[in-house]
């Protein structure tokens, strides 16, 4: 790719804006050497990486790279067999540590399951070497300087080296208090050659004895070692001098140990600046909201809302631009300031993002081609060095692209023909596109000349196209109108700027009858496509809208078939479990009455009727119907109130209602019998002429069932009292004046609850015990009301 191009298109200013988020001196390198490649499985790979750190960014977070330093000085120096210091052992430890975590962190995603392209790739080529990582962790602070753990030697040594130093102080502090201070210019401590001394003043310099190593500037205050602390510095000096023989050994072996992987660390550097790009190429493309182009074999060029990567992205418009596939050339015609220029950077600098693997400033399907050129003349070149105008100028321009265009390459030209006679000028543009043409290249061409605007017209394989101008505001809207050739409208704006309306009519008598011709051709197209362009886009927002609809239609639909299979399928399993608990228990309770029958001696007493017969319809299961307003209104009609005729389904009974003595329970009149019922037991009935006869007819059949004596002889006390209960009321109805209740003599606990019961009851006329030939005291005569 010929340096002219990237100049005139500004490229190092994207790879700046890159360099931003580089954290590594081999990334830098990586942008520095960065220029777009005609290989397609070089501008792949380029893609894919940063496709690969985009996604990463998304779902996880950056790569965990730290700022590493250029360590190819240190592995010359390792080769040769040099030992390095700390902070060069530091800046190698780094680079190991990085590639490990990067290594784990790959690892984690294959973990979590997340797919990449080549990145997963690339970090299997990291050696993490992890035994020497973990011995240069162990033995370097991130600054290069040894730790305690380096050595047992050197953890001794040092410690040696701080009990002196306090020891030392201890003694020079003894001598620097109290009454010793007046010998000083200062009470404080401080190190001349490597010794610690204290500053006595020049006419006490004997009375601490010592040497001395310093004076002020002054000569007032000598610097003296007192004679008390030079064993002690000596010893000292003699510790610091074993640790520095340990350092020299610990770095040695530690440069020993790297030097056989100088290949492996080199090899790590070169990954570590390519995972590093990759995220700073990815972090850009988030930054300017950047997609993934396609890349077409064919150099079919499509782009969707392509806007310029160095444009403010809020304000910059979008056009979409589509070469190669059927057209070959455009020609783009329009009044200056109206964005011509801009479109042909915008296209050439997009492509050139594209086959540096960068992702492209426009909206997600986006096509671009392999070019193994793009030429591009633009703007005003003129140049006094070499005493060229701006016509000989681009002339030269076009001469050496004229010579090397080819099938593989893209032309951008901008006011071609300009700066020379108008006529000749268009002729000779005319035969430059022919030219071009003839070569194969794909070419996107500005001009001012209305020739060209019929010549793209009659010429296969090149189409109009035009920046959008309106003459109302008289501002350009910056929108590419393919297919449109533009217009000048030169008149509309110098009359709208104050031109005499009488000059402007004049002028456009000068000009000809068919130019006027074509320029309102052009408005009424302008004004076609406009409107083609709105009643698109209403129909383009109803057909989204109806396909959200129809989307959430079928979601709702296919979600309603699942829900009601599972009601179904659940109501049909409770429905089971129902009826198969009915079955059981009707059986239980026709089996007790079939042995009730089979007794012998004994019949079937009326409130065990009642009683199986509750229970038989207590089986019933009530069913909740869906509230509306039928079944509100039968529900509310069903409601009890007093005076209501009901019947009481545990009796089978017709009655009425007297009263609501609680939540759930109301007072009712069974003919001459009060008695209380839950309400679950209660229908509203309507009663017809025949229900007297229907109840008298009851009340006869039930007679012959009900005995005229309850024995209770072998019943617990609340069983008892129950079907005493049950009795009385069955008693009642049969019409019975008295009953006799047999409950038996025993401890008495049963014969006193009865006649506590007997006294309460309201329905009781009166009660005494029976006669000794029918009992006694064993059973109760009851007169009834």
């Amino acid at each position: 790719m010929n340096q002219k191009v990237l100049q005139t298109l500004e490229y190092d200013k994207i790879k700046q804006q890159i360099a931003r988020y580089l954290v590594t001196p081999r990334g830098q390198q990586i942008l520095a050497q960065l220029t777009p490649s005609a290989d397609m499985a070089v501008i792949q790979t380029g893609l894919a990486r940063t496709k690969d750190a985009l996604d990463v960014w998304r779902l996880k977070t950056d790569l965990p790279l730290p700022k590493l330093s250029d360590i190819g000085s240190q592995l010359k120096r390792l080769k040769i067999g040099a030992v390095l210091n700390g902070k060069e052992l530091a800046a190698i430890t780094k680079v190991l540590r990085a590639a490990g975590r990067i290594q784990r962190f790959f690892e984690q995603l294959a973990k979590d399951e997340i797919t990449l392209q080549s990145l997963d790739q690339l970090a299997q080529q990291l050696e993490t070497l992890p035994a020497l990582t973990k011995t240069l962790l162990r033995s370097l602070e991130n600054d290069g300087h040894l730790t305690d753990d380096a050595s047992t030697k050197l953890a001794a040594v040092r410690r040696s080296i701080r009990q002196t130093e306090l020891h030392l102080r201890s003694q020079l502090n003894s001598l620097i208090r109290g009454k010793n201070a007046k010998y000083l210019s200062e009470p404080v401590i401080t190190i001349r050659d490597d010794r610690y001394v204290i500053p006595v003043k020049q006419e006490y310099r004997t009375h601490f004895g010592g040497v001395v190593h310093d004076q002020s500037a002054s000569g007032q205050t000598l610097f003296i070692e007192p004679a008390v602390a030079v064993e002690l510095n000596n010893r000292l000096k003699e510790h610091q001098a074993n640790e520095r023989e340990e350092t020299r050994r610990i770095l040695r072996e530690l440069s020993a140990a790297l030097a056989p992987y100088i290949t492996e660390l080199a090899e790590n550097y070169r990954i570590l600046g390519e995972f590093d790009f990759a995220s700073a190429k990815a972090r850009y493309a988030m930054q300017i909201k950047a997609t993934e182009p396609k890349i077409s074999a064919d150099n079919q060029l499509y782009l969707r809302q392509a806007w310029h990567p160095l444009l403010d992205q809020h304000q910059a418009v979008r056009n979409d631009l589509l070469l190669g596939k059927d057209y070959q050339t455009i020609v783009i015609t329009g009044p200056n300031t109206g964005g011509k220029t801009i479109t042909l950077k915008t296209l050439g600098l997009i492509q050139l993002m594209g086959q540096s693997g960068l992702f492209i400033p426009a909206y997600e399907g986006s096509r671009l081609g392999i070019f193994n050129e793009v030429f591009a003349d633009i703007g005003d070149e003129q140049s006094i060095e070499q005493s060229l105008s701006t016509f000989s100028s681009h002339m030269t321009n076009i001469v050496n692209l004229l010579k090397k265009s080819n099938q593989h390459s893209l032309v951008l030209l901008d006011e071609l023909g300009a700066g020379t006679d108008p006529q000749e000028g268009a002729a000779l543009a005319i035969a430059i596109l022919d030219a071009l043409a003839a070569s194969g290249a794909e070419i996107v061409a500005t001009t001012h000349y209305p020739e060209l605007k019929a010549y793209a017209y009659e010429r296969p394989g090149t189409i109009n196209a035009s920046m959008e101008f309106n003459s109302q505001t008289l501002q350009p809207t910056y929108r590419l109108l393919v297919g449109v050739p533009g217009q000048s409208n030169a008149f509309e704006i110098s009359q709208r700027l104050g031109l005499p309306a009488d000059i402007v009519t004049a002028a456009r008598n000068l000009t000809s009858q068919q130019d006027q011709d074509l320029n309102q051709m052009i408005q009424d197209l302008v004004q076609k496509r406009q409107q083609a362009e709105e009643e698109k886009r209403q129909l383009q927002e109803h057909l989204d809208e109806a396909t959200v609809l129809h989307q959430e239609l079928s979601q709702n639909f296919d979600k309603f078939n699942q829900q009601r299979e599972q009601l179904l399928q659940q109501a049909k399993t409770k429905a089971n479990l129902l009826v198969d608990e009915a079955t059981q228990k009707a059986a239980q309770i026709i089996d007790q009455l079939r042995q009730l029958r089979l007794s012998a001696g004994q019949g079937v007493k009326e409130d065990q009727l009642i009683s199986a017969k509750t229970k038989l319809d207590q089986l019933h299961q009530p069913v909740a119907l869906p509230q509306n307003r039928v079944l509100r209104r039968v529900k509310r009609d069903q409601q009890l109130r007093s005076g209501d005729d009901v019947m009481v389904k545990p009796y089978d009974q017709a009655g009425v209602l007297l009263e609501k003595t609680g939540n759930h329970q109301w007072e009712v009149q069974l003919g001459s019998l009060k008695m209380r019922v839950a309400e679950d037991n209660l229908e509203k009935i309507k009663v017809t002429p025949q229900a007297s006869k229907i109840r008298s007819s009851f009340k006869s059949t039930s007679q012959a069932h009900v005995s005229t004596t309850l024995d209770l002889r072998g019943e617990r006390y609340e069983a008892a009292l129950t079907r005493v209960d049950r009795y009385l009321d069955a008693a009642l109805l049969a019409g019975y004046g008295s009953v006799t209740i047999v409950h038996g003599k025993g401890t008495g606990a049963l014969r006193s609850g009865i006649t506590k019961y007997l006294q309460q009851n309201r329905r009781v006329k009166s009660f005494k015990a029976a006669p000794a030939n029918a009992g006694g005291s064993g059973a109760t005569i009851v007169e009834l009301k």
